[in-house]
């Protein structure tokens, strides 16, 4: 599958995470943003990982007070992606922590719907009602298409109480739409990034990979794309 990570967090970690030096990006999702420069242009590839990479950088810090006063600036991204749906099976939009303007841009931009990552831990879920709340006000006013197409469990402890109480209470909150694969909580996952590879790469042996895959076997199978 041909696929494009879209980094829209200033802290980038999805940018360094896949070995990218993010003070030495010239141009990414800040220039897509700000000056609509033509997304293609600034996307990195990467034939080893076989993804591609429309990076992040420090500068993306100053993008939503930049971003206030500029005409359609929910809709930034959206129209910046739209060049590259063609030219990609699977386009996946990592949004900032914070529910701010460029979370706002993710979720307009999220053709195909929003995937939720929970931590197994009781403070994630106090965040889920917001969010919840937040998804519902964007779909009624500017993206009426927008869904949710699935949460993720991560950091999972098995010897824990305290995961399945979460897990459990996550189904209930979204049913039908948790993921069955549960991502643990790893120390190869933890490493993985500070090498710049994924885990697939860094450790594909792992439980952390191998939760991975079936993670993304079961997206492929919902998408009734066959698993290579």
């Amino acid at each position: 599958q041909r696929v494009l990570i879209v980094d829209i967090d200033s802290q980038a970690n999805a940018t360094s995470s896949l070995g990218i030096d993010i003070h030495n990006v010239r141009a990414g999702t800040y220039d897509a943003l700000l000056d609509m420069a033509p997304a293609m242009e600034n996307v990195l590839h990467n034939p080893r990982l076989k993804m591609d990479l429309l990076p992040s950088s420090p500068a993306l810090a100053g993008a939503e007070i930049e971003l206030v006063n500029e005409i359609g600036r929910e809709t930034r991204l959206k129209k910046a992606l739209v060049p590259l749906h063609d030219q990609y099976d699977y386009i996946i939009i990592d949004n900032p922590p914070s529910l701010g303007l460029l979370t706002l841009n993710g979720l307009v931009a999220a053709k195909h719907g929003v995937i939720i990552p929970v931590q197994c831990e009781y403070l994630a879920l106090e965040g889920l009602g917001q969010l919840t709340k937040t998804l519902i006000r964007v779909r009624s006013a500017i993206s009426p298409n927008l869904s949710i197409r699935g949460v993720i469990l991560t950091m999972f402890d098995p010897r824990t109480n305290l995961s399945s109480d979460v897990v459990n209470e996550v189904r209930r909150f979204f049913p039908n739409k948790v993921f069955n694969a549960l991502i643990p909580r790893s120390v190869r996952l933890a490493e993985a990034p500070s090498y710049g590879v994924p885990i697939s790469i860094y450790d594909p042996n792992s439980n952390g990979a191998q939760a991975y895959q079936e993670l993304a076997i079961e997206l492929l199978a919902i998408d009734k794309v066959p698993a290579q």
